[in-house]
């Protein structure tokens, strides 16, 4: 009989599951899990899924109780984890961008850098991370896991935070601000080296990597799609902001063309009225799945 293969991968619980699971989809791999689940189901008989906090993927990765997962960069960090780093995901929570551990005092404090923290009482999450940032600054200060609602433990309990951000919302609502930035992180997919070296592991992650990372690149573009007279072509190709040359096929009527392009989304209320200022017509926008470059 022949043997199952498998690729086990851990995806990230809590406040990043949801983008995960959005991000998997539009990959192409449909992922469902109730709500106490940490196993999910997949449609590809050939993934195993596991839901793990972020802040513990890297170390089972590390391990070889997971043969990939995503994780954040900060938490690869923390833990001192010995991984493949196979592909860069710019993803998070609330949207495509990069995330910061940043140092945070309150308001009133009058702490004004980071070597003023020396002798000092910091509280976060990342212990490590944070005892290493302070080393290269040459600033000695106690550093103290803390086990949630960071924000609220200065300056009755510490006298400064290490907590992680996107916007800086929530701690300008608890009346921090940031002194210093401690380390930007994005999401990683990352791979046991053993997992690595086998050929059939490997070629499955690389599917998986490419398959992710096409669906981000389109997050932020779209298809548009125009018929034009084909003496036109030349002045609206430079209208296009496109990734390469935009695709021309003739049409059935004598002297006409259609045209197609993948261009970002943030410039198309720009672009659409040029191009129809130049001839373009029947433009059509549709949105994307995955870009593969």
């Amino acid at each position: 009989m022949k043997e199952e293969k498998k690729l086990v991968i851990g995806l990230p619980k809590g406040s990043l599951q949801e983008a995960t699971f959005s991000m998997m989809k539009k990959a192409g791999f449909v992922i469902q899990a109730d709500s106490r689940s940490y196993t999910p189901s997949v449609d590809d008989a050939e993934l195993d899924i596991r839901l793990i906090r972020a802040q513990e993927i890297s170390h089972y990765v590390e391990l070889g109780m997971l043969d990939a997962g995503i994780t954040g960069y900060d938490w690869i960090v923390e833990n001192g984890s010995d991984v493949v780093e196979v592909a860069e995901l710019i993803y998070a929570k609330q949207g495509l961008r990069p995330v910061r551990w940043v140092l945070a005092v309150p308001d009133a404090s009058p702490i004004r850098s980071t070597a003023d923290l020396d002798g000092k009482r910091i509280a976060t999450e990342a212990v490590g991370l944070t005892r290493r940032f302070l080393s290269e600054k040459g600033v000695n200060a106690e550093v103290e896991f803390s086990w949630g609602a960071t924000e609220v433990k200065a300056p009755e309990l510490v006298d400064a935070i290490v907590e992680l951000t996107e916007t800086g919302s929530s701690l300008r609502a608890n009346n921090l601000r940031i002194v210093d930035n401690v380390l930007e992180s994005t999401s990683r997919f990352i791979a046991n080296h053993a997992a690595w070296q086998e050929d059939w592991k490997k070629a499955k992650i690389e599917q998986v990597a490419i398959l992710l990372k096409g669906a981000l690149a389109a997050e932020s573009k779209v298809l548009l799609k125009m018929n034009a007279k084909a003496d036109q072509v030349n002045t609206i190709s430079n209208v296009l902001p496109s990734l390469h040359a935009p695709t021309v096929n003739p049409l059935g009527s004598a002297g006409w063309v259609a045209i197609e392009s993948v261009v970002e989304e943030t410039v198309v209320r720009e672009i659409i009225p040029k191009l129809k200022a130049v001839g373009a017509e029947g433009i059509i926008e549709l949105p994307l799945n995955k870009v593969i470059p």
